[in-house]
């Protein structure tokens, strides 16, 4: 028979205002500004069901995002959202090397590109990272991932000498270092938690020269550590190949090195990660197109190490928080956290560092990561 039309209407009434609360409440909780980093309990809201289908940078993502999410961040800018394709893979791995691949990177030099290269060091290198690890930035685990994923990457800007953001920083989920990463005698201000080690070579290298007299003296290790190389040249590719077999690099201006005395004994393949050159020339094009690359500088001129590392993490992570890049008032501090002595900093030809420190500032006022700055 049902009810009588009275309290019928009155019931209705009352769930549609339930309801209405309900909508207002998770909309309200989208679209508060991201209030930067925490310590102690993780938001655990829910994940990232909200990259497209295609993208297999970080893993299965659920059916909502975080409450602080980036993403959700990014959508309300418009400026930003015609920028940001999320389904734009990271990583280069086994599984993408095709005859197709082969010539549209052929096209251009690295870090965009393959042009010069040899086919044999590329096909070698990239055969090793066959696994699925390979292809995804977060580990696997038995346990349930994170429902949101928070990350750290943390420069070297002398920005942290006395910052005291060490706890801060080992609060998140995952954190990324990257060159001279200096840990021993400065635990306080940048934190003892490392999950990504970023580098070239040739920035690794120069790093282990020029900083060793002020701790830098070995590259990160750990068992949990992995290791994100940037291609931008062929030793590289060979660097990573004779890594993950265990031999000495087989020829150029690195023969005869011996990775494990970088990256440890057991540095398996599931360590590494590449960089795709695609993301690299995403990154550039859309990111930081420099005025530089129209000069007599432009074959030299890429993103720095730590916008690379950044700008990763704003590709696979829900939250992120930047530590120890430039602010508006660089000229304060001295260039690394590590120098025993003020030293500028100072602006190389081959990256644009007030470009980059432009795009940090317009990301944290738009709430898609949060800049530290003090």
């Amino acid at each position: 028979m049902g009810l009588p039309r009275g309290p019928l209407c009155w019931l209705l009434l009352v769930l549609a205002a339930a309801c209405s609360g309900l909508l207002f409440a998770l909309y309200s909780s989208a679209v508060e500004p991201y209030p930067g980093p925490r310590s102690g309990a993780r938001n655990t809201t829910s994940p990232r069901a909200f990259f497209p289908p295609k993208a297999s940078n970080s893993g299965t993502r659920k059916s909502w995002p975080c409450r602080h999410s980036l993403y959700l961040a990014i959508q309300r800018h418009p400026h930003f959202r015609s920028l940001f394709n999320l389904s734009t893979p990271v990583l280069l791995w086994g599984g993408l090397f095709t005859p197709e691949l082969w010539d549209s990177l052929s096209q251009h030099k690295a870090p965009y590109g393959w042009q010069g290269l040899s086919h044999q060091a590329i096909a070698t290198a990239l055969s090793l990272l066959s696994g699925s690890e390979s292809a995804q930035l977060f580990p696997a685990s038995r346990e349930p991932p994170p429902n949101c994923i928070r990350c750290a990457v943390v420069g070297n800007g002398g920005i942290l000498n006395g910052s005291r953001q060490g706890a801060n920083i080992d609060a998140h989920d995952y954190v990324f270092r990257l060159n001279g990463a200096v840990i021993k005698g400065f635990e306080r201000d940048v934190g003892t938690k490392i999950s990504f080690y970023g580098f070239t070579v040739n920035t690794m290298k120069n790093s282990l020269i020029s900083y060793r007299r002020l701790g830098f003296t070995s590259v990160p290790q750990g068992q949990d550590l992995r290791y994100i190389f940037i291609p931008s040249d062929i030793r590289d590719y060979m660097m990573l190949r004779s890594a993950i077999l265990g031999v000495p690099v087989p020829e150029g201006p690195d023969k005869g090195d011996r990775p494990h005395t970088y990256f440890g004994p057991e540095a398996s393949a599931s360590k590494f990660k590449l960089l795709h050159p695609d993301f690299i020339s995403y990154l550039t094009e859309r990111f930081l197109k420099s005025k530089l690359i129209n000069t007599n500088f432009g074959d030299l001129y890429m993103p720095s190490t730590g916008a690379l590392m950044l700008l990763t993490a704003l590709h696979t992570c829900d939250q992120v928080s930047a530590y120890g890049f430039i602010t508006s008032n660089y000229q304060k501090f001295s260039d690394h956290y590590f120098e025993r002595e003020k030293k500028p900093l100072i602006f190389y030809a081959n990256h644009d560092l007030s470009l980059e420190a432009a795009l940090w500032r317009d990301l944290h006022k738009a709430g898609i990561l949060w800049l530290y700055q003090r």
